[in-house]
């Protein structure tokens, strides 16, 4: 870039006189300089790389188990976690031809894209698991999950299979005392610095947060929601929190919404913050609008893959959409508890 031109200074017996033009661009310049900074370290709110996927893959790459299996429907959210060179989905199966229980199952990948059934499914055969998020902390995966009547509730594992309930959470209201009996479903947990943070939402009016220091009783850090349906129409008639994950100093909830009153259709949309609390929708909601073919396809999973992000959506099937940049493996969102 060539040099800006000298300030030219004329010298008056009565009144100094200076040249304003090369102080202009010179402001000019250094506002295009920030920008252009700005820009390079990514200080967007949004990034690209979180909101930016291509298309769904053509054929569900996880699937229900057929007319007469337990897991003949697959349901609401599952969870996909990779660890190292190994990938686990839980998932929600039911067959309301057989019996009205929501169960969970498990599946396994070593590219997170051709999938194979445990065997050992369904991993707790006599209780309603649905709406999994699970938080691998302290030598053990803890499962929070949506049991009967959307009440969440704790399951513990050492190996991924073989899962202890724990009971429901307890959650608080803000000033003390239980809140008001109702459903507090789509358990969505974010874990720092010995904090549990509990995302959570009553008939999908709203999503509330409730803060723990052992994970098992929360308080709510306000009775209102901190996400809120609408205003615009979008979001306007239900939320829920999917997951909540960390990127290049912020985090971000990738939540599913509905834009009519009947909730006949599903999308999902994304929202920043800066301390959990006070939340900022994106713009350009929704990520990943209604599919026409399933109206109700919702319910994402973001996970890194050693080069980009992956979407994953698990409502009614498993599908994923490849992020459209590349991505070093140092730069992947922080999982809960990292």
């Amino acid at each position: 870039m060539r040099g800006l031109p000298p300030i030219r200074i004329r010298h008056s017996p009565s009144r100094p006189r200076v040249s304003r033009k090369p102080l202009q661009l010179l402001t000019s310049c250094v506002a295009g300089l920030l920008l252009l900074a700005a820009v390079g370290r990514g200080d967007e709110p949004f990034p690209a790389e979180l909101v930016d996927f291509g298309p769904p893959s053509e054929q569900p790459l996880f699937a229900g188990g057929g007319p007469a299996a337990w897991d003949r429907d697959l349901r609401e959210r599952g969870w996909i976690m990779r660890e190292g060179s190994g990938w686990t989905l839980w998932y929600t199966g039911s067959n309301p031809d057989r019996d009205p229980v929501r169960r969970l199952g498990m599946a396994t990948s070593v590219d997170g894209l051709n999938w194979t059934r445990s065997a050992a499914n369904p991993l707790v055969r006599d209780a309603w698991v649905e709406d999994v998020c699970v938080v691998w902390h302290a030598g053990r995966y803890r499962m929070f999950a949506e049991g009967e009547q959307d009440i969440a509730h704790l399951l513990v594992s050492l190996d991924r299979v073989h899962w202890r309930r724990c009971g429901p959470l307890e959650i608080r209201r803000a000033a003390g005392g239980p809140i008001a009996d109702g459903p507090r479903g789509t358990p969505a947990v974010w874990l720092e610095r010995g904090v549990w943070h509990l995302f959570y939402e009553r008939m999908d009016d709203g999503v509330w947060l409730a803060t723990s220091t052992d994970g098992r009783v929360f308080t709510n850090v306000d009775d209102q929601p901190v996400l809120a349906c609408g205003p615009d129409s979008y979001d306007r008639h239900a939320i829920a929190v999917d997951q909540i994950v960390r990127h290049a100093g912020r985090y971000y909830a990738y939540y599913h919404a509905s834009p009519r009153e009947d909730r006949a259709t599903w999308q999902t949309c994304l929202a920043t913050s800066t301390d959990l609390v006070h939340w900022t929708k994106y713009r350009g909601n929704p990520i990943l609008p209604v599919d026409p073919a399933a109206p109700k396809r919702s319910s994402a999973t973001l996970v890194h893959d050693g080069q980009r992000f992956r979407l994953y959506t698990t409502h009614p099937d498993v599908r994923v959409r490849f992020g459209i940049d590349l991505l070093p493996a140092a730069t992947p969102p922080k999982p809960p508890g990292s």
